[in-house]
């Protein structure tokens, strides 16, 4: 077995979210074993290793196959955020240097008087936001509502809609939207 064998367990364990007492546990080697063959100083056996990946449930050659460092960055300094907005509304995007996004995941700001345009945007997906600060007028096809900071919407976005800030401050709102746009 590898020298990493201990450290690729205490990794899944730990991404699973289970106590070593419990993993102990379930597969019934003991505590000071577990702790021993994950600080590297004991390598088990291939049946030992095997007990203890059943109890995750995970096979032993999934176990050396898994990929358990993220290749894409995980967490983002609020500098890190790009900016794909246009116009005077900045929209923050999450995530964009991710090799392939599922979605959008925002933080948009508009300032007073600032807006998506006058034309009605449509897209396919589905779009969800909750608003931070300010007030956000939303036109989704005829319906339209203003909506202030604690309130939140979620829509079809093949609807035709809109944003607008028809107040004296800014508006600042969390979004998430599918499938993923490229700006």
């Amino acid at each position: 077995m590898s020298d990493d064998v201990g450290a690729r367990l205490r990794a899944l364990r730990t991404l699973r979210g289970i106590s070593q007492r419990e993993l102990a546990k379930r597969c019934g080697v003991t505590h000071s074993s577990l702790s021993l063959i994950e600080q590297g100083k004991v390598s088990p056996s291939v049946s030992s290793l095997k007990k203890i990946l059943d109890a995750i449930p995970m096979s032993v050659g999934d176990f050396f196959t898994m990929d358990l460092e993220s290749r894409n960055q995980v967490f983002y300094s609020a500098e890190e955020l790009v900016d794909v907005g246009s116009g005077d509304v900045v929209f923050k995007l999450i995530g964009a240097n991710r090799e392939s996004r599922a979605l959008s995941f925002m933080v948009e700001t508009y300032p007073p008087g600032s807006d998506t345009g006058r034309e009605m945007i449509a897209h396919q997906g589905e779009e969800a936001g909750v608003i931070l600060e300010g007030e956000i007028e939303i036109t989704i096809g005829a319906e339209t509502r203003t909506l202030t900071a604690g309130e939140a919407y979620y829509f079809d976005t093949n609807v035709p809609h809109r944003f607008r800030n028809p107040g004296n401050l800014p508006c600042r709102l969390v979004s998430c939207a599918t499938p993923a746009r490229t700006f």
